[in-house]
């Protein structure tokens, strides 16, 4: 049997990107000056306007207007053809003292979640960066993309555009999984000027990132590649759509390949378990996966509001496992630190390295601390001294 499976990715002058780029550079700002910066920002762009809202507490205010702009600039567009405004406050101290003081630890170097919430990990044997192939595909377009037009390779593109990938699937037996047969269609959308040949736009792009990005993957000629399918895509950005922060969370994550969590994970600090939860679950499917312990596998963790332990903690191995997800996970608990302050210390989340992971996937890159798996061996052998011989069943 066949299935095919599709994933996009967007540009960083993609609207929402834009203000996903934006509020983590807030974000960035604060956690520079203030490690312990607390921060929910959020920003809305349109036609002429900027706005940056949320709630940060911090020693040190940022300067968000000019960070706006400076944002702005850097992805493409001209700052001065919006008006920016500010809307900003501290943390709520409810929030706060939930935080700061949790539920259900005494140690004074505890936090709780800053907010109940629900995330999940993934991670597979498909690609190096432990990613779905058709995620890996759709990222390195857009980032392929990005550099033609900043390195001007491609003379008369805008900063917007988007790429979607369809892999089809050879789906095996019930207890293997399925695995990529080739890559059956490519859209790409590319903002461009008004004067652009668009013949000479499609050969372009067909050989400065279409082919570049597929080599080696498995393409035959009955490839599918769609060009700017609407026709015309002159104007682009906050002036063609409104963008918000929060709004490409497939994007950021894994596409169709995993369940989404319960939030975004731009323009929060860590101690918001949407974004460390997430971090971690990713970390610990990763290094399930990495230490061959499964061929693919989902990591779901669920957290209550001023609470530091999670509520719940769920291993999917897919059938793919040496050991049962029962086993599995009952080792996350014992190995993982799954606090909030637990995972801000082992993933480094206290740090300004969040605006790096914004655009092209916050899973597709080996740098991240999130991405390392130096663990892998270790936990294997925990969960070899767990299990009595039955697979933990």
């Amino acid at each position: 049997m066949k299935k095919f499976y599709t994933a996009e990715s967007v540009t960083e002058g993609h609207p929402d990107k834009l203000c996903d780029l934006i509020a983590d550079n807030v974000l960035d700002a604060c956690l520079a000056v203030d490690p312990a910066a607390r921060v929910a920002c959020e920003a809305l762009a349109t036609r002429g306007h900027i706005v940056v809202a949320g709630e940060i507490s911090t020693t040190v205010q940022p300067d968000v207007f000019n960070i706006t702009r400076d944002v702005v600039r850097g992805v493409g567009y001209d700052p001065k053809a919006f008006q920016i405004d500010c809307w900003l406050h501290a943390q709520s101290p409810d929030i706060a003292g939930a935080v700061n003081v949790p539920l259900d630890d005494t140690d004074p170097d505890a936090l709780g979640a800053g907010d109940q919430g629900i995330v999940v990990g993934y991670a597979c044997k498909e690609t190096p960066q432990f990613m779905p192939l058709p995620v890996v595909l759709a990222h390195r377009l857009t980032s392929l993309l990005t550099l033609a037009r900043m390195t001007d390779t491609i003379h008369g593109i805008g900063p917007d555009g988007k790429a979607q990938v369809t892999v089809e699937y050879a789906v095996n037996e019930p207890d293997h999984e399925d695995a990529p047969l080739r890559v059956s269609t490519v859209v790409l959308s590319v903002q461009h000027a008004a004067n652009k040949n668009p013949d000479e736009l499609a050969q372009e792009l067909t050989e400065q990132v279409i082919a570049p990005a597929l080599r080696g993957q498995p393409v035959d000629d009955a490839l599918e590649i769609l060009i700017n399918p609407s026709g015309s895509f002159v104007l682009g950005g906050p002036e063609a759509d409104t963008g918000l922060t929060g709004r490409k969370l497939a994007v950021d994550a894994y596409g169709p390949f995993a369940p989404q969590g319960g939030g975004a994970l731009s323009g929060k600090d860590p101690t918001k378990v949407d974004r460390s939860g997430a971090y971690m679950a990713r970390c610990i499917a990763k290094n399930i996966v990495a230490a061959g312990l499964a061929e693919k596998c989902t990591v779901a963790l669920a957290y209550a509001i001023g609470r530091a332990e999670p509520v719940a903690v769920d291993v999917d191995t897919h059938l793919t496992g040496t050991y049962s997800d029962k086993l599995l996970e009952q080792a996350v608990r014992c190995f993982f630190d799954l606090t909030p302050a637990g995972m801000i210390h082992t993933l480094q989340l206290n740090q300004p390295i969040f605006a790096d992971a914004c655009n092209y996937g916050h899973f597709t890159r080996a740098n991240l601390p999130w991405e390392q798996t130096g663990q892998a061996g270790k936990f294997a052998e925990l969960c070899a001294q767990l299990d009595h011989g039955d697979g933990g069943g």
